[in-house]
């Protein structure tokens, strides 16, 4: 639970990420230093923020192990240089195997990684008029939630896809966070018909701060994708939207929110058990 008081001014990226990992570290490294400008002290940055690639082969080829990963260490410096807390997204992490993680990392504000989280729920669905992915044939879904302690309170990571299963964001919530991110590269049809919502429904149902870095515009393969980055606060209203265009948002967020929020609506604390229906037993 974050500490009554505690405030702090929060950034949120929103990107139209090539397949030039070279210059789109280069673009996100010039937003955030926007957001420091503007007095950020937390910036948080899209999924596929190093890459938006197109195919199993192409992704596979542009993806590097952690160690050796180019856009994480980019960040790291940036991080270590601004001496602030950064979000780096997601990034296309090679594992043994073959397959890829689509891994978020929270960067200390000396550049050292504080917690790093792998898409638990893979993007596997048929949008219809041809518009169809299938996440899990070159990624690998991760199996555990993370949270992270922040020095106004605890972070949960989640990646966009994963936006659409609720229980995750309850347990997060449940295991201390205040603050819940979800980077995501959301398509233009179903962010038009289900980003505003389900943003706003997890902060609603958590009491939390959701932070929500997007990806917007036309990319390689002729992916588009909706844009509309979003602070929104416990009580479910919108801080902050970037609309379609790249660039920064920003809000200064009260932790006190969170603990005003749930003590109106303390469904938390009310949390019940109960059997599943006669039929599924």
């Amino acid at each position: 639970m974050p500490e009554v008081g505690q405030s702090f001014f929060v950034a949120c990226l929103q990107v139209n990420a090539s397949n030039d990992m070279a210059a789109n570290l280069v673009v996100a490294s010039r937003l955030t230093r926007e957001a420091v400008a503007q007095g950020a002290q937390i910036v948080l940055m899209p999924e596929n923020v190093s890459m938006m690639e197109q195919g199993r082969a192409a992704s596979i080829a542009q993806a590097m192990p952690e160690a050796t990963h180019v856009a994480l260490r980019a960040f790291q410096t940036l991080a270590a240089e601004l001496k602030i807390w950064l979000h780096c997204g997601s990034l296309s992490v090679l594992r043994e195997g073959g397959k890829l993680a689509n891994r978020t990392y929270i960067l200390k504000p000396d550049g050292t990684i504080a917690a790093s989280y792998d898409k638990i729920h893979m993007f596997d669905v048929d949008l219809g008029g041809g518009e169809s992915y299938h996440e899990s044939a070159t990624f690998e879904s991760g199996a555990h939630a993370v949270v992270v302690d922040l020095p106004w309170g605890r972070l949960g990571l989640t990646v966009c896809y994963d936006l659409r299963f609720p229980h995750l964001y309850r347990q997060l919530a449940l295991a201390g966070a205040g603050f819940l991110t979800v980077p995501s590269a959301f398509t233009q049809k179903t962010g038009e018909a289900h980003w505003h919502v389900l943003l706003r429904a997890r902060a609603i149902e958590t009491g939390c701060f959701v932070f929500a870095p997007a990806q917007t515009g036309a990319h390689v393969g002729h992916r588009k994708t909706y844009g509309h980055a979003l602070i929104v606060n416990p009580w479910g209203e919108v801080l902050a939207d970037a609309g379609t265009e790249p660039g920064v948002i920003m809000a200064k967020i009260d932790s006190a929110e969170v603990v005003a929020a749930r003590g109106k609506i303390p469904s938390l604390a009310l949390n019940a058990t109960f059997a599943p229906p006669l039929s599924l037993r």
